[in-house]
């Protein structure tokens, strides 16, 4: 499969690889943020199957697919190892990656993930199997899909596969949280589709939520964007940049 990426910036250390959101692509994922990450380090940001310009294929879409597809393009690229920046969905394959491909992951930065369906607010998914690709016309990310994709048409497609997906949530156990190796920066809007309580959890299994005075800082991090909803993340680059900055610059 032909994986859209792009190259931005320069710098000696780890890349940073963006992967975006569900139904969305680069720009309406990272267009503000990606210019101020790539003022200090080379990023490369991806556009998975379906999405942006990256074609369909004739395989579902999957978090373990598209973590994949993403060691894949660093193999072509010569990168052995990334820090990766995910939105949402992008979320969910930056964390899979550090999980099932420990070796190639530097720093995760996570915003707006959950380790399991409990971490979502009740009910936030009843009715998505209803959901019809018309009803999604006009909006953002259907508007970047008609100028990107190589196949405009394929946008009720790509909405039918992501129902699939969506009724199969990617799940990882409480150990295996515990045991990702790589240093992770939670990132969550105070009103959005993930609880506040499953981010603090995952934050306490990372080794987080301790007396840092006392203890020394962990190597997890949680930030928390006031005043934001889910799909306005992407909006918080100016507060975002600089965390995400000196959160890989420890490296």
């Amino acid at each position: 499969m032909d994986i859209h990426h792009e190259e931005h910036g320069s710098g000696e250390g780890r890349p940073l690889v963006l992967v975006h959101g569900a139904l969305s692509g680069i720009d309406t994922s990272f267009g503000t943020i990606l210019p101020l990450l790539a003022k200090t380090r080379r990023v490369i940001a991806v556009e998975l199957q379906a999405h942006g310009h990256t074609p369909d294929v004739d395989r579902p879409l999957t978090v373990e697919h598209f973590a994949d597809d993403v060691v894949e393009l660093l193999d072509r690229l010569g990168v052995a190892r990334a820090d990766v920046y995910g939105w949402s969905m992008g979320a969910a394959v930056a964390l899979r990656l550090g999980t099932d491909h420990a070796d190639r992951v530097g720093r995760l930065v996570l915003a707006s993930v959950s380790f399991d369906d409990a971490g979502l607010h009740p009910g936030l998914l009843d009715g998505i199997q209803d959901l019809r690709p018309e009803h999604l016309h006009g909006s953002e990310f259907h508007e970047e899909y008609l100028r990107t994709a190589p196949d405009p048409a394929g946008w009720a497609s790509l909405v039918t596969k992501m129902k699939v997906l969506d009724a199969n949530l990617p799940r990882w156990t409480p150990e295996q949280i515990q045991a990702l190796a790589a240093p992770t920066m939670i990132v969550l809007a105070d009103a959005d589709i993930v609880q506040p309580e499953h981010a603090v959890r995952m934050f306490r299994l990372l080794g987080g939520a301790v007396p840092g005075d006392l203890t020394g800082l962990p190597a997890c991090r949680l930030a928390v964007l006031p005043g934001t909803t889910h799909t306005s993340v992407p909006q918080r680059a100016d507060w975002l940049a600089p965390m995400i900055d000196e959160f890989l610059d420890e490296a």
